[in-house]
This record gives structure tokens, sequence and C-alpha cells, in this order.
């Protein structure tokens, strides 16, 4: 399958058929969140032939018959409401291309119904079940979640930034024309180089750690308009490790300065992509609508289609009054 191609989501029964007793297909989870797109029609948006690694930091991963479906994200109602809001895997063989008979049916239904309700419900089941797991952490067994964030170092293979097949892989699969190609892979490999040498740092804003954030927070929340402020500004909350309270800045981030933008969702709780462990959130983190990683700027990751959300404190933010449109993020 190929960015462009229509594809349906397969029935409930045949997609249990391909999971194994822990809900996965190659060790990728087929989750609760998923179980609302069985039957409907989307566009490839690209094929996921590599990810990086948010697990064990070993830079990028290889992913087989794999693909993304348009914008579809997890919206953690099957995970305690974990609010990461990670793009959704689909394996190949939970999908079909839509052609001119992809809906021809004997008009005589022949308990067709039933056996569809029958099995969601198998679905559903393993789903759901395949959503927790009992894990070793920190010395002690526990019951933790499962979800294909948390299984990613399992479904994929360690790819070394060298290996050159894996930017051959993106050319081929349609993900990047040649000119877009060019745009990212030049500068990325010079900045590789750079990086590697120690003429760069691991990150590209760090401060002096002195900064005092406000007495009274902004407060801000979803729907709210915002300016992402300039580098310099940003750069005066940071520490001599570009974080502000344990957040990083990061290159990521840079081209979204200066540019208006809504407040997706605060952020109160995710599930830690290494232990399963969900994790409680107390003081300020952001995501940002159209703001997400593009694989296009971060040593060690090149091409990766994941669009991770970034995480914002208030304090590289601004309010906008008065304001009713964002700018495109995707404009530089």
């Amino acid at each position: 399958m190929r960015p462009g191609d229509i594809v349906e989501v397969r029935p409930a029964a045949e997609i249990l058929a391909t999971l194994d007793a822990e809900g996965s297909l190659d060790a990728m989870p087929f989750m609760p969140e998923m179980l609302q797109y069985v039957g409907r029609r989307f566009t490839v948006s690209r094929r996921v032939e590599k990810i990086c690694d948010t697990i064990a930091a070993t830079g990028s991963r290889r992913m087989h018959d794999t693909v993304y479906l348009e914008n579809l994200r997890c919206d953690g109602s099957g995970h305690a409401g974990c609010q990461a809001g990670c793009r959704i895997y689909w394996k190949e063989a939970w999908l079909r291309r839509v052609d001119g008979h992809a809906h021809m049916r004997h008009p005589e239904n022949n308990g067709a119904d039933e056996l569809a309700e029958e099995g969601m419900r198998g679905l559903a089941q393993r789903a759901e079940a395949g959503a927790r797991t009992v894990r070793e952490t920190e010395g002690s067994s526990a019951e933790v979640w499962r979800c294909q964030a948390t299984e990613a170092l399992k479904a994929t293979e360690q790819l070394k930034t060298s290996d050159i097949r894996q930017y051959w892989r993106e050319l081929r699969s349609g993900n990047y024309g040649l000119l877009r190609f060019l745009r990212v892979a030049v500068p990325g490999f010079v900045s590789e180089v750079a990086g590697r040498l120690h003429l760069v740092g691991p990150v590209p804003l760090t401060g002096d750690g002195k900064y005092t954030p406000p007495a009274v927070p902004l407060g801000l929340q979803p729907g709210d308009l915002v300016q992402v402020r300039e580098p310099d500004e940003i750069e005066a909350t940071l520490d001599e490790n570009g974080l502000l309270r344990g957040l990083s800045f990061d290159r990521e981030m840079l081209p979204y300065c200066g540019k208006t933008l809504r407040v997706k969702d605060r952020v109160q709780r995710l599930i830690d992509d290494r232990t399963g462990r969900m994790i409680e959130i107390p003081s300020d983190c952001l995501i940002l609508e159209g703001a997400v990683c593009s694989g296009e700027r971060s040593h060690g990751r090149w091409f990766c289609p994941r669009e991770i959300y970034p995480y914002w404190r208030e304090a590289w933010l601004r309010p906008v009054a008065g304001q009713t449109k964002t700018e495109d993020p995707q404009q530089p």
C-alpha cells in the first residue's frame, strides 16, 4: 500500500483471525481505540518504514507492512484517558484496497449482521484484554498498560543511521518526492556530521537555569490562541541542559517560534512508553494544534513519520487576544 491508496478496514472477524493471544500481529497490538474504524474507508497517508525509538533511545527502528491512515490518532479511551494522541499503526493485514467490487453484497443477508456482531464482540474482547499486562518494573511485578507505543520496540528492528536503504525506501514508497527528500537529506547529512563531531549540541537552546516562573500561571485552556515565543525568550527560561522543570525544548519545536497556534489540550496523564505506567502530570504541559515533530530536524531519527506532539510549557507561549485565526504550522 502506498500514500494516496483508498483502503477499507477489514471486518472484525477477519482482523481477529490475524491476532495472537495478546491481541497483536507481529507484536503490534490492535487497540480498543481502533474498533470504531472497523468497516470504514480511509486514505493511506504514509507507509511506516521506520520509526524513532522512544523506549530505549537507540535511534531509528525498522517497521514492516504498516501504514498510517490519514491523521487517525489514539484518543486514549481504551487506556484510561492517556492524552499522548499517538498516530495509530495499521498493519496491512487489517486493511484491504477499495476497488469497484469492494461493497458488492448478495441481496439476501443470510445472517451476516449476526456474524458481524459476533466478530466485533470477539475483537473487542481481545483488544481490551490486550490493553493490560503484567510486567517486572522496579524490581516487582505490576499490572501496567499496553499499547502500540509501549510495544513498538518488540514490533521493530534496530536500524543504523548509516544504513542508506532506509532513505531509499522513503523515496520508493512514495512517502517523499525527490525535491522534498533532498531538502531534508542534504542539510540532515550536514547536521548529523556536525553532531557527531560535537560541533552542535544535543539541544538547540540552553540557558542559565535562573528563570523564576510567575506567581500566577497563565492557565491556558484548549481553544485558546497563543503565540510561541522567540528563541531568545525561550532560552531565558531554560537550564544548561535545555530543560524547564524537566521538560526539554528540542529542534523540532524551533520552526513554530513566532507562530500563532491554538491550544489543543492540557496534558495531565500519559502512559510511559518504557514502563506502561500511567504518569500524572501536575504542572503545565500543553500540546498545540498542528504542532508536531516532523522527523526532519532531529539527529538519529531522520524521516520518522510518527508526528508526535511536542509538549509546551506556558512560559514558552504568550496568549493572543482578539484573534480568531491561526497560522498554518507547516509554513516556514
